[in-house]
């Protein structure tokens, strides 16, 4: 009969080798996808222009670069004795991924103190819930203008004002869901926790925030992308050259001539907004792994 710590070691082993094996078939899936993406876009660009369509827009070169084209642009320079692109890029991306991390940051403090604060009193609830809803009904573009702007001639530095409008879309889904987390609680165990004349305070970090944790990583992975959209929106109006905002808009004054910069900055948005994702995912499975069985 085997040890006790034989079997301990071969059950390690084998749970070992399922998470590899679940980390393998996700890489498997991402590439898979990404391949089949590559094979449509190329696929409608060939058949799109060998068939002549028009419809719905006309596909050349110019609106469809091939992917191949795109790539090769990373290595070209972006001004006559410049760096090529993909320096000029991953600079950019590094600065607008501090202003969408510390917007990301803010907006999920902001968020989940609003939730803990409604959480706790239904009149409050029933009266800013509205109005934190309809928050989210102004088109970003219109808000950025006005707090960059705003915020800039108060003497605030233009990073921390996109930073702010990073938050501003950040805080609404953190706020909703961990509202509803913090709801979720079990009645049965909420109850016994007032038997013993817990606090409320107790009962927040005991119970609540526990039984909240898959509400609030989920809407963490939503306000993740959203932050680096609201960053790059809000660098915009700000006049920052040093960001992905500045490079779109800077490569959008020259698409017809160079649309493949354009294209290439765009996958590199994508890239940072997937890479902040893929950074909160890591975390929820590494906290809710610890958490206790009935909260992951």
């Amino acid at each position: 009969m085997a040890s006790v710590p034989a079997l301990e070691r071969h059950r390690g082993i084998r749970v070992g080798a399922s998470r590899a094996g679940g980390a393998l078939r996700r890489v498997g899936t991402f590439v898979a996808v990404l391949a089949a993406l590559c094979g449509l876009w190329e696929g409608y660009k060939w058949l799109w222009e060998w068939a002549g369509w028009t419809w719905p827009f006309t596909v050349d070169d110019v609106t469809m670069p091939h992917l191949h084209d795109i790539l090769a642009a990373f290595a070209e320079p972006t001004t006559t004795g410049g760096p090529v692109l993909i320096d000029s890029l991953l600079h950019a991306a590094w600065f607008t991924a501090k202003e969408a991390l510390a917007g990301f940051v803010l907006g999920a403090l902001i968020g989940f103190g609003l939730a803990v604060v409604l959480a706790h009193s239904r009149l409050l609830e029933r009266g800013l819930l509205p109005y934190i809803v309809a928050s989210q009904t102004v088109p970003i573009l219109a808000i950025a203008p006005m707090v960059v702007v705003g915020l800039g001639s108060k003497g605030l530095e233009g990073w921390k004002a996109v930073a702010i409008l990073a938050a501003y879309l950040t805080f609404f889904p953190v706020a909703i869901n961990a509202l509803r987390g913090l709801h979720s609680v079990d009645a049965r165990a909420l109850e016994l926790m007032n038997s013993y004349a817990a606090s409320r305070w107790k009962v927040l970090w005991r119970l609540r925030v526990p039984a909240s944790l898959p509400f609030i990583f989920t809407a963490l992975k939503i306000s993740a992308t959203a932050s680096v959209i609201g960053a790059i929106i809000g660098e915009t109006p700000a006049s920052i050259q040093d960001g992905l905002g500045g490079a779109i808009v800077n490569f959008n004054q020259y698409y017809s001539l160079q649309p493949t910069f354009l294209w290439a900055t765009n996958i590199v948005a994508a890239g940072l907004g997937i890479s902040i994702f893929a950074l909160v995912a890591l975390t929820e499975r590494v906290v809710l792994r610890r958490a206790p069985e009935n909260v992951a």
